[in-house]
């Protein structure tokens, strides 16, 4: 597609399908402001991308438009906006890589064993998600008699999992009448998707009855989580707070972990930015020599230049490598391409990235340096890089995947040599809701000298 795309003088491309309505694919910086900006208003997630996630994701602030995707919006940016909730996220990510990440990663230095970093980054990343939106810990990166209530927690894990993985797969169906006839007898995988959502849902429903009876009896809010802060703002449906959590949890468990899995690839490939990010970390640690294993949010702050690399690696293997909106009027894009109302507009991030047009003549090539202006990040416009989305509804989280990526990253490479076993070739891309590697990340790690 990115060969197809880039081909097209303008960076879009009509995609004509017998019997259905085009697509508008493109990867031009201002159609995609003009979609997901300019005239925000017209594009809309629409029916049939609501409805193939419906099951899961039910009425939640990614999976609704209108009225009731702006009472959540509103509600949301104020709190992902407080420094106490941006605490609690560096509280919860200290601990996990504390506790978990770094414990775990001597044992395999130690062993001289290889680990698969992407699944362990995949389970880090559903621990810390978990504790953020509901205060629950299900222990995924924890040894297997550290894990308080393991079972539980990690039957949610398994089932959240299956039912992301199987979710996105109706996207993939040739003829998407299939999997409705398929849920329609209750067979193969829509019936393994029913059994998975109801561990979801039960789950969660579960943790939201347990917390409003601890509120009602201590007459507060219990918590800095997100559950807490949503059921505070008088927030009582359990199926509308069900689907606010599980929404969080989808769009935080795999988007970093993917990110830092490429992130540790290519600077496997790329030991000169590797070394940069060491150097520039050891630098920060030497201006704040008493803060621990962690690194504090403000000591973060300092390393432009991981900011750079990780912003650079997601430019390259975005998390959400196509996104799609629906028309709900006729329109006409800056480049001139007409799109007429009920067609599907899709953005391909992953295109972009290796747009000469667009990123200029080194476009494929990992290189952190682009990001900066006399050693301080520069951020690019979101239309140029919608690796958070754009306009209203930008990504709430992107300062918290950052805390997320940074904490990691810095704390790892601090300490540890992290070496793909297959350096050389790239692994291979698989399409889920997020752009995952398909067969992991396999590893060896060394302390570092």
């Amino acid at each position: 597609m990115t060969e197809v795309i880039g081909r097209q003088p303008s960076y879009t491309l009509l995609f004509r399908r017998p019997g259905k309505a085009p697509i508008v694919i493109t990867a031009n910086p201002m159609n995609i402001e003009h979609a997901l900006k300019t005239n925000f208003e017209n594009y809309v997630k629409g029916y049939r991308s609501i409805s193939v996630v419906a099951d899961f994701l039910g009425q939640g602030i990614f999976n609704s438009d209108g009225e009731l995707w702006k009472v959540q919006r509103k509600t949301a940016s104020f709190e992902f906006n407080t420094k106490s909730l941006r605490n609690f996220v560096m509280d919860a990510v200290r601990y996990e890589i504390r506790d978990r990440l770094l414990p775990l990663l001597t044992v395999v230095a130690e062993a001289q064993t290889s680990l698969d970093l992407q699944d362990a980054l995949e389970r880090f990343a559903f621990d810390n998600v978990c504790k953020v939106a509901f205060n629950e810990d299900p222990g995924c990166l924890a040894a297997d008699d550290a894990a308080s209530e393991s079972g539980v927690g990690r039957e949610f894990a398994r089932a959240f999992e299956l039912a992301s993985s199987l979710i996105a797969g109706r996207f993939m169906y040739a003829l998407p009448f299939l999997w409705k006839i398929k849920k329609f007898l209750n067979v193969g995988s829509e019936r393994r998707l029913k059994e998975s959502i109801s561990i979801v849902h039960d789950f969660a429903v579960n943790i939201i009855r347990s917390r409003k009876e601890k509120m009602e009896k201590e007459n507060s809010a219990l918590s800095e989580d997100l559950l807490s802060r949503f059921m505070a703002n008088y927030y009582t449906s359990e199926e509308f707070l069900r689907d606010i959590i599980v929404s969080f949890i989808l769009a935080g468990r795999d988007t970093t972990s993917s990110s830092l899995a490429w992130f540790f690839w290519l600077l496997s490939t790329r030991p000169d930015v590797e070394r940069k990010i060491v150097e520039e970390v050891k630098a920060v640690r030497s201006r704040h020599p008493d803060t621990g294993e962690t690194f504090s949010y403000d000591e973060l702050r300092e390393m432009n230049y991981l900011h750079a690399a990780l912003s650079e690696s997601m430019r390259l293997y975005p998390p959400v490598a196509i996104n799609s909106r629906t028309a709900l009027e006729d329109d006409i894009l800056p480049d001139g391409t007409f799109v007429r109302k009920g067609w599907v507009v899709s953005y391909h991030a992953y295109s972009m990235g290796r747009m000469e047009g667009v990123w200029g003549p080194d476009c494929r090539n990992f290189v952190p340096d682009r990001w900066l202006e006399k050693g301080v990040f520069r951020p690019e416009s979101p239309s140029k890089y919608p690796m958070f989305h754009a306009g209203p509804r930008m990504c709430l989280g992107k300062e918290m995947a950052y805390i997320q990526m940074k904490s990691i990253a810095a704390s790892v490479l601090e300490r540890f040599e992290i070496d793909a076993l297959d350096k050389e070739n790239r692994p291979q891309p698989i399409l889920s809701l997020t752009m995952r590697m398909r067969d992991g990340l396999p590893v060896r790690v060394r302390k570092r000298p």
